[in-house]
């Protein structure tokens, strides 16, 4: 089974909204055009860059199907699925696999701290709603409140959908404990985007990450010196981007917001703001974002 067409970079998509707040399907399209025209392998839809905990399962699968009827057979999709029970989850996979996606994907139900075996449950029964799909467990436990262990990693891999994880724990060597249990046929991504090369070094494939949809470039950029074995003259990039990241979270609004505006301010297209409970920009916080934006664009011409 080949794997080469999760090896490589894959924006964490944004939700997009109208100006009411309501799922836009034409920004949706618009903003997927964007990523894909600038060459990367595929998108990650309704993770957490996604606010998917927040949308309602028939928004999370009018984003997906906008993101299908745009870009479908172009680039690599993959569909976070997971909501915090089985039911709808595995309707969203279900759905997903119907509209022709690569891969769906799943964290850990969150907030009652559940043993493995009903973890393992949980991510199997999703896989069965999408039999003919492969299958990328989400390691998040920063924000999931659990963490893929080794004995729950084997478990999973015994399900032949599973064909690797999408690993934002921020040690590296999560990264090579998974790829030396996962064996064969099995892919990890890096999540944090402030580690790429580091994670790229340590055998991750590819990465999925937040903050590629506002500096794709950057993150291509990276990619291919690694590739080409240029990993010196990739450090600088990540030592920018690491800095860009950093503007990116220092408003009072959450970085999603933030991240949105910088797509507007640079490429022109209008993405909406944030879901609530999330904090939208306030006029105070514009004047960063348009400096962090300007670093984008300066950082970009500098390397690319």
């Amino acid at each position: 089974m080949s794997l080469e067409k999760y090896h490589g970079i894959i924006p964490a998509f944004y939700a997009c909204y109208n100006d009411d707040g309501s799922v836009s399907v034409e920004r949706t399209r618009a903003y997927a055009r964007l990523l894909v025209n600038k060459g990367v392998k595929g998108l990650y839809v309704g993770g957490s860059s996604g606010e998917c905990i927040y949308l309602e399962k028939e928004e999370r699968m009018l984003t997906l199907e906008a993101v299908m009827a745009e870009v479908k057979g172009e680039c690599t999709i993959i569909a976070h699925v997971a909501c915090n029970n089985t039911q709808e989850s595995c309707q969203l996979a279900a759905h997903a696999e119907s509209l022709g996606v690569d891969a769906i994907a799943s964290i850990p139900p969150i907030y009652f701290r559940l043993p493995e075996a009903a973890i393992a449950k949980y991510w199997n029964d999703i896989s069965a709603a999408a039999p003919n799909t492969d299958f990328i467990i989400y390691n998040i436990p920063q924000l999931a409140g659990v963490a893929l262990t080794t004995s729950l990693f084997n478990e999973m891999r015994k399900n032949p959908k599973v064909v690797g994880v999408k690993n934002s724990s921020m040690p590296t060597q999560d990264i090579q404990n998974f790829l030396y249990h996962g064996g064969e046929n099995c892919v990890v991504f890096n999540g944090p985007d402030e580690q790429f090369i580091a994670g790229r070094a340590i055998g991750a494939q590819g990465g999925i990450g937040g903050t590629y949809g506002v500096m794709p470039e950057l993150f291509l950029k990276m990619d291919e010196l690694f590739r080409a074995g240029k990993v010196t003259d990739a450090q600088p990039i990540q030592h920018a981007v690491n800095t860009i990241i950093t503007g990116m979270c220092s408003t009072k609004a959450n970085m999603y917001a933030v991240a949105k505006e910088i797509v507007r301010i640079n490429s022109g297209l209008a993405l909406g703001g944030v879901r609530a409970p999330l904090i939208g920009l306030s006029d105070d916080d514009l004047p960063k974002v348009q400096a962090v934006a300007k670093e984008i664009r300066d950082t970009i011409k500098k390397y690319c």
